[in-house]
């Protein structure tokens, strides 16, 4: 065995408790280099004197999937006394070898204290997301271009809705009286999830450059108008996220406006990263910034004046108007001490609010369950969007790297990622896929079948097409004759099909069942106690017959697409870029 390649730590995605009583426990192995994992665990106070040995008890580990380069197993531990000591026995064709804390050993080791340590399933350690998000489907709304309501509140300038392409400065009137207006059309879409970016009063369309963290941008409406749009929304079960811009302000904002004015002697100085005076507002700004972009000027977190002012808006937005979450811009620049303390504040207020932190990187430093409940599964959307879209993925890289993520986090954490395959931040999904609209579904039947919480952008239920900003913010399309109507009723029936089975919305013992490059098709497998769903990817231009597993043929089936039952034969017919989602029957 490739002893180098053996990896455990006792915290992190390795080993976490996933309620008061269960421990999950991971490790990675080189790529089919080990036969057999199996744990050996028991209480670090149990004691056989007349063995003069520690007491523990073995559970085979269940092989987890592969990236590629690692294999990953993984079990699920009931400690008696919530105290947890543990080691890994592994198996070869030519070799057992025991893995501990201490290191690597012939024999197993006898005391407990040569053995990994989980020294107690503490309740308050234990990560515990929002139960209601696994439950939802989001449609992130960018407001200025969702539909206008109320023609009154116009910025000067308005634009007739629709009738040219956007710009980074051009408006067209969006405001929350248009979204009370359709809230009926995402009722009906099937919808339980809003995600709003900023609706604070700014400078720009975009809003991303806050002058005043306090009021609703006037283009948008008024306080009043927020609240009734919350209360509708819930009154049809739909929850509220707003965007909080917590690492930079805009160049209006009144502090940054002072410290223009007054340089050294403004009372704000400490508020920012200032480098020199007096502060030059170009690019490159003597100033630390969002980017390079001397409109944002970065805030200093760690200013015990910035810190009151900011949870302060934090609990006020759900104090005042009852929203359901925030979504945290920039989060990963922001200091890790305040985020913790911005945990405290919104739970104290809001037990259950969703904070979702807009990462692009590995995350797990602020997914420990001190700070965010998730982060924006961006590395999902990168290997869909780049193995159906783009076609720069093989098939088996495809797999190996939605292994990879599936085995980054904590299951519970998985249970609510933010899973999104565009944003007010990248091209539209059908532009990148060169308007192919079957890849598109593709790419969301994989959106919607891995755990986690699915979001769509406002406008690609209706095959809304757009490149990079500015491009992916045009107005939303209300007349019916210019929507796609089959991809809406797609996309309608995935969220109910989601919605319905549960096992779609967890990986419990998710599994490739087949990922093969030369065929270009893909089958995986989610299984429970009570249920088993297998779904068939085909990923070419031309129809397949693609095999079914010897494991699975003859089994009976209900199509859940199309509620068809039949009996599995040796393959099944697929047209070009198809898919098939079959329930085992009993």
């Amino acid at each position: 065995m490739i002893k180098e390649a053996i990896y455990h730590r006792p915290k992190n995605e390795f080993a976490y408790a996933i309620d008061e009583r269960t421990i999950h426990l991971r490790l990675k192995t080189k790529m089919n280099d080990v036969d057999k994992v199996t744990i050996i665990f028991g209480d670090p106070y149990d004691y056989n004197q007349e063995e003069k040995c520690w007491i523990s008890t073995q559970k085979d580990m269940i092989f987890n999937g592969s990236d590629g380069l690692h294999d990953y197993w993984l079990v699920s531990i009931t400690p008696s006394h919530r105290r947890l000591r543990y080691g890994f026995l592994l198996r070869d064709e030519k070799e057992t070898l025991y893995f501990t804390e201490k290191g690597f050993y012939q024999e197993q080791p006898k005391e407990s204290g040569f053995y990994f340590c989980f020294p107690f399933l503490n309740r308050i350690d234990v990560f515990t997301p929002p139960v209601w998000v696994n439950h939802t489907t989001w449609y992130q709304i960018f407001p200025e271009r969702f539909a206008n309501g109320d023609s009154t509140i116009n910025p000067n300038g308005t634009l007739p809705w629709g009738s040219t392409a956007p710009t980074p400065t051009n408006y067209f009137g969006g405001d929350f009286q248009g979204v009370i207006d359709h809230l009926d059309y995402l009722e009906q879409l099937g919808i339980n999830g809003l995600y709003f970016t900023p609706i604070f009063k700014a400078h720009s369309n975009h809003k991303y450059d806050t002058i005043d963290y306090m009021e609703i941008d006037p283009q948008f409406g008024d306080k009043t108008t927020f609240k009734k749009l919350v209360k509708e929304c819930h009154k049809k079960g739909i929850r509220v996220m707003l965007d909080a811009v917590f690492n930079h302000s805009g160049f209006y904002w009144r502090p940054f406006q002072d410290v223009l004015e007054k340089g050294e002697k403004s009372r704000y100085k400490d508020w920012f990263h200032l480098h020199q005076f007096p502060i030059k507002p170009e690019e490159p700004g003597n100033y630390d910034t969002f980017a390079y972009v001397p409109s944002m000027p970065k805030l200093n977190t760690e200013n015990e004046e910035v810190k009151k002012y900011l949870l302060n808006v934090a609990r006020y937005w759900i104090e005042e108007f009852d929203i359901d979450g925030w979504r945290l811009d920039v989060a990963n620049e922001v200091d890790h001490a305040f985020w913790r303390e911005f945990r405290r504040a919104v739970k104290k207020v809001k037990s259950d609010a969703y904070i979702l932190g807009e990462i692009w990187h590995d995350s797990m430093p602020w997914l420990q369950g001190d700070q965010f409940d998730a982060v924006m599964n961006y590395p999902l959307t990168t290997a869909i969007t780049e193995y159906f879209a783009k076609a720069t993925l093989s098939t088996s890289q495809f797999a190996n790297t939605l292994t990879s993520i599936r085995n980054l986090y904590p299951e519970t954490v998985n249970n609510v990622q933010f899973n999104l395959l565009g944003s007010h931040d990248t091209p539209r999904i059908l532009t990148i896929s060169q308007n192919n609209k079957e890849k598109v579904q593709l790419q969301m039947l994989v959106q919607f079948t891995m755990a986690g919480t699915p979001c769509i952008y406002y406008g690609d239920e209706i095959s809304m097409t757009g490149d990079q900003d500015p491009g992916c913010r045009k107005c939303m399309i209300w007349n019916k004759e210019e929507q796609d109507l089959e991809m809406f009723s797609f996309t309608q029936k995935l969220i109910s099909l989601r919605n319905q089975q549960k096992l779609l919305r967890s990986d419990k013992n998710f599994a490739f069942l087949e990922a093969s490059n030369e065929e270009n098709t893909i089958i995986y497998r989610k299984k429970d106690d009570d249920n088993e769903i297998l779904i068939f990817i085909n990923n070419n231009d031309i129809n397949k017959d693609v095999n079914v597993p010897i494991a699975y043929q003859q089994k009976q089936v209900v199509n859940l697409w199309n509620d068809e039952k039949k009996s599995l034969a040796h393959t099944i017919r697929m047209k070009a870029y198809g898919f098939c989602i079959v329930k085992l029957l009993n």
